[in-house]
C-alpha cells in the first residue's frame, strides 16, 4: 500500500470511529483521545500529540471542522488550512492512529461515542475545574471518569502557538 493510502485510512467519520473504538477496546487496547483545531502544525503541537500518544495504545484525534474553528473566536481568517489539509498533515504523523472531524462547538458527543480510557488536554486546561462555563473546563471529563478512565493535562511548549505564528508572519519579523 502506498503512503498516501495509509494516510487516507486514518481519516474516518464518526460512525466509523464509534465502531472502531468498540472493536479496539474489545481487544484490550487503551484508547487515548484529544481534540483541537491544529490549524498550522508546529513543534508545540507535535510534542503535545507525541506525549498524548504515549499514554495509551491508540490515539484518536478529534479535529474541529472549519465551521467549528470559526465559532471558536480565533479570527475571521481562521482556519488558515481547511479541514482536508489539516487532516492530511496530522494523519502523516505516525503516532496518530485515527482522525475524526466534529462540527459541534465541543467534542462532547464524540467523546461519548468513543468513551476513551484517557482524555488529554493541554496545560491551559484545569482538570479540577468543575464550572462548565469556564474556558479551562475539560469537556467530556464526566464521561471519561464515569467509565473509569482518567483525564491528563500535558504542559504546553513555551513560545509555540498558531496565533503567535500568524502574528509573526503578519508583522514580517
Amino acid at each position: 500500500m502506498d503512503n498516501l493510502s495509509k494516510i487516507a485510512l486514518k481519516i474516518v467519520n464518526q460512525k466509523e470511529i464509534e465502531k472502531l473504538a468498540k472493536e479496539l477496546k474489545s481487544k484490550g487496547n487503551k484508547i487515548v483521545f484529544t481534540n483541537g483545531c491544529f490549524d498550522i502544525l508546529h513543534k508545540g503541537h507535535v510534542e503535545y500529540l507525541a506525549q498524548t500518544a504515549d499514554l495509551g495504545d491508540v490515539l484518536i484525534l478529534g479535529l474541529n471542522s472549519d465551521n467549528s474553528v470559526k465559532r471558536q473566536g480565533k479570527g475571521e481568517d481562521r482556519p488558515i488550512n481547511k479541514i482536508d489539509a489539516r487532516q492530511t498533515v496530522l494523519a502523516s504523523l505516525f503516532f496518530i492512529d485515527y482522525i475524526v472531524e466534529f462540527d459541534d462547538n465541543t467534542p462532547y458527543d464524540l467523546i461519548n461515542k468513543i468513551k476513551p480510557s484517557v482524555l488529554v488536554k493541554g496545560g491551559d486546561y484545569n482538570p479540577c475545574q468543575t464550572d462548565t462555563t469556564q474556558k479551562d473546563y475539560i469537556v467530556g471529563k464526566d464521561i471519561v471518569e464515569a467509565n473509569e478512565g482518567k483525564v491528563e493535562v500535558i504542559n504546553l511548549v513555551d513560545g509555540f502557538s498558531t496565533t503567535g505564528l500568524i502574528n509573526k508572519m503578519k508583522s514580517g519579523k
